[in-house]
């Protein structure tokens, strides 16, 4: 975040959804006005490449929570044959993650708890209870286990690539998928690979970001585009003004009337340009209430 904010040179800087502490990937930043809009795009789908090692279970449900050797070696514990499952297996416990179902989350995690990180109170060696969360998951595929990455085989180690709604943990899948096998997993690695509509092909590394200049203003991404989902009205000049302030719009106020959403449903509101001025919620009344004003 830092580095983009001197590359941006501005302190208006937010994002979508963090990232673990040991994956890699894809950060989506919202810059200016846009970070207001992080309410609407938090929730998008995201995909991940998960590297699952079984045979060990750990605390925090990754590859952190080794035992300090492991961890200041670098060495990762290898596997005993014996315990991997077959192809057979593993494709049939796999398939009891598709779909829509609770989890719960990991006790190490962001989570709050009476006002305090699930994470704090895990380090401190407190109970955390923590309660299940409706998560979906709409594909998860087994990819080829013969390599990872150039190395060599390694039958203690496998990839899923997971796509999943917001708010889905895959160190939660490696953990409770090695509870399933009976063997014990975590997670070693995970790199996101999508959120929303973007992908690592639209991003920029932070070398990238870095040495940009004036021309990082062109990667900048229209908030058009970031709700291109949402249907769009354009106001007269007295809904623009109303707009403006944060006041309701009525029919009275549109250009062109709006179809009628079913049920509740966010609109882009735009100025005679096209620019997104404003995100108003269509209620059953007829009417726009503005949620959020970019100004």
């Amino acid at each position: 975040m830092a580095i983009a904010r001197r590359a941006l040179k501005t302190r208006a800087i937010g994002h979508t959804g963090t990232l673990d502490p040991l994956a890699t990937g894809l950060l989506v930043l919202l810059v200016g006005h846009a970070t207001r809009l992080s309410r609407f795009l938090v929730t998008d789908e995201k995909e991940y490449l998960a590297d699952i090692r079984l045979g060990q279970s750990t605390p925090t449900y990754d590859a952190q929570g080794l035992v300090p050797e492991q961890g200041q070696t670098g060495v990762r514990p290898r596997s005993d044959p014996g315990l991997t499952p077959s192809p057979e297996r593993l494709a049939a416990v796999l398939g009891e993650f598709l779909g829509t179902f609770p989890q719960l989350p990991p006790p190490y995690s962001a989570k709050k708890i009476s006002g305090e990180r699930a994470y704090k109170k895990a380090r401190k060696g407190e109970s955390v209870e923590l309660r299940p969360v409706e998560v979906t998951v709409r594909e998860l595929e087994l990819l080829d286990p013969g390599t990872v990455d150039q190395r060599p085989r390694d039958q203690g180690l496998i990839r899923l690539r997971v796509v999943c709604s917001a708010g889905f943990y895959v160190r939660s899948l490696a953990h409770d998928l090695g509870q399933l096998l009976g063997c014990g997993a975590h997670l070693e690695a995970l790199r996101r690979t999508r959120a929303g509509q973007f992908a690592l092909s639209d991003a920029l590394t932070l070398e990238g970001l870095e040495g940009a200049g004036d021309a990082i203003g062109s990667r900048l991404v229209d908030p058009n585009r970031l709700l291109a989902g949402m249907a769009a009205v354009t106001p007269t000049e007295e809904g623009l003004r109303r707009a403006w302030n944060g006041n309701t719009l009525g029919p009275s106020h549109l250009r062109a009337p709006l179809a009628t959403p079913d049920g509740q449903a966010n609109v882009r509101v735009l100025t005679r340009s096209g620019e997104v001025l404003a995100v108003a919620e269509w209620r059953p009344d007829g009417l726009l209430h503005p949620l959020v004003v970019l100004r």
